[in-house]
Order: structure tokens, then C-alpha cells, then sequence
């Protein structure tokens, strides 16, 4: 399947999680797909992603250096994978994503005479 590229997601700097994902993907989709994973790994989590970054490396006088951009439309979706065809030096692309803190009042155990 040459429409599918291997990656890598930590999400809020948590552990990796490998998944695939299709390379002429958008972002709507792809954040559905995170949000996926993460309710997979956590089925009682309802947050749903805010920001998506990834590593992007680039070759700077003979060295390997990496920059962290943010995911915020297709086009930066499209030029990721452009980057990554193009150079094919690592195994995966390298995600982070980031969900919102916990809604504070919904962990909250009101008292029995609550009304």
C-alpha cells in the first residue's frame, strides 16, 4: 500500500503510539484519526485534539537539525509528507499532539444533597 506512510504520535508528551496514516490525507481527517487513537487508548477520554506539530528534519552543513511546526491547514499537511517522501531518512514521522486539560468540574463528586 504505497498510499500509506508510518508514524508515530505522543500525545500532551505521553508515550509514542505507531499508527498508519494515508499520505493525501487532511487535516480534519487526520486530527479524527488522533482523536481515534486516543479514545482507543483511553475510552472514557472525550477531549479532542487542539494542536498537532511534527518533527521535520532538515540537513544543515553536513548535520541533521529538526524544527517542530505546527499543523494548522492542509497545506502543512501536504508539505509534510512532501518533506518525508522526498528525504526518506527515518523510519516514521514523528508527531505531537496536544488535548485539552481535563474539565476540572466534571471530576468534581458533588455531595449527596446536591440539588
Amino acid at each position: 500500500m504505497d498510499n500509506l506512510f508510518n508514524a508515530q504520535v505522543h500525545f500532551n508528551g505521553g508515550n509514542p503510539h505507531l499508527f498508519k496514516v494515508q499520505v493525501d490525507i487532511m487535516l480534519k481527517d487526520l486530527n479524527d484519526q488522533l482523536n481515534e487513537i486516543n479514545q482507543g487508548l483511553d475510552p472514557g477520554d472525550t477531549r479532542r485534539v487542539e494542536y498537532v506539530w511534527y518533527k521535520r528534519p532538515s540537513l544543515d552543513e553536513g548535520r541533521i537539525t529538526f524544527g517542530r511546526p505546527e499543523l494548522m491547514n492542509d497545506d502543512d499537511v501536504r508539505s509534510m509528507f512532501s518533506i518525508f517522501c522526498q528525504h526518506n531518512m527515518f523510519p516514521w514521522i514523528e508527531m505531537d499532539a496536544t488535548l485539552p486539560p481535563e474539565d476540572i468540574l466534571k471530576s468534581l463528586i458533588l455531595p449527596q444533597d446536591y440539588v
